[in-house]
């Protein structure tokens, strides 16, 4: 990067300032939340024998790609709530971009494996335990994790090579890569070409093969003779689904927007529900619909607290 090395990180100074305050202890209530949720999550999906099966394994490291994402943006946010000094070093601002998209990728993939994992569990539940094995397991997570880094790896690499100058305002709360490449002075048509085409790639993949494990998911479910064990079958994939669609239905209204300075704020709206928001819902969302992890909960509060 050349001529400068900080910008403004402009985040939510358009907001009346009496808003200021009220936005921070929201945001920080989420974050706690979210840090809460997620870590009690895997703590309690670690030590719980009960919940060492693969659907855990993978629901474990989606927590952990939740708390590492909110992490990422979450406290630039509320730093900036609070503080008059809203600049950004462009190294930080790019890294937070880098860990922020390697966080996001590896969490539609993640969504994937576990759509397949349900899909092994129903179309064969009594070679479940064959099919998904602990290799099979770590190699999908390790693969989501491998095409999460090296995905951002290169428009991380475009965005060291542009040139800045002057003042530079991003219009974001944080280093959101359009908004991050917009205030350079270098031709962006290739960094933006490319995060189309990645963007555009991970995202009909990711959904197309969700869509078609729960077509086959759908197709044998309905042929449960009874009711009960219809609903038996399907109870576990009703929480992935719910997480699907807060996650994807939200990236998916981004590519609805029009690119406007009037859509600036439906922008950074949305960009807050899946930065800060959604990454909060997973836990919840797993928590309360999965009797599992309830008892593993009710459990462990009963083994800290033995007058229960």
């Amino acid at each position: 990067m050349e001529q400068t090395s900080s910008a403004t990180l402009l985040g939510f100074t358009d907001s009346s300032s009496d808003l200021q305050i009220p936005l921070f202890l929201v945001f920080l209530i989420i974050y706690g939340i979210t840090v809460l949720g997620n870590l009690g999550m895997i703590v309690i999906i670690r030590v719980n024998p009960k919940l060492h099966t693969p659907m855990y394994f993978f629901l474990s490291h989606l927590s952990f790609v939740d708390f590492c994402y909110s992490s990422i943006v979450t406290p630039k946010l509320l730093e900036n709530l609070v503080m008059e000094d809203k600049s950004i070093f462009y190294w930080s601002c790019v890294w937070q971009f880098y860990l922020s998209c390697f966080a996001v990728v590896a969490k539609s993939f993640l969504l994937v494996v576990m759509a397949y994992d349900r899909f092994v569990a129903i179309r064969n539940p009594l070679l479940y335990t064959v099919a998904m094995s602990q290799r099979l397991c770590a190699l999908l997570v390790a693969g989501s994790y491998f095409w999460a880094l090296f995905c951002p790896f290169v428009l991380f690499c475009y965005a060291l090579q542009l040139s800045f100058s002057g003042l530079n305002v991003i219009h974001h709360f944080f280093c959101e890569y359009t908004s991050l490449i917009a205030v350079s002075t270098s031709d962006i048509h290739i960094p933006l070409l490319l995060l189309f085409g990645f963007a555009t790639f991970n995202e009909v993949s990711t959904l197309l093969i969700i869509l078609t494990s729960y077509v086959f998911i759908f197709v044998t479910v309905v042929k449960v003779p009874s009711a009960s064990g219809r609903r038996k079958a399907f109870s576990p994939c009703a929480s992935h689904l719910t997480a699907i669609t807060v996650f994807h239905g939200t990236i998916l209204s981004l590519y609805c927007v029009p690119n406007s300075k009037n859509s600036r704020h439906t922008v950074k709206v949305a960009s807050v529900f899946y930065t800060v928001v959604n990454p909060m819902l997973n836990p919840l969302i797993y928590s309360l619909r999965s009797k599992d992890v309830k008892d593993a909960f009710k459990k462990a509060v009963d083994t800290k607290v033995p007058f229960h």
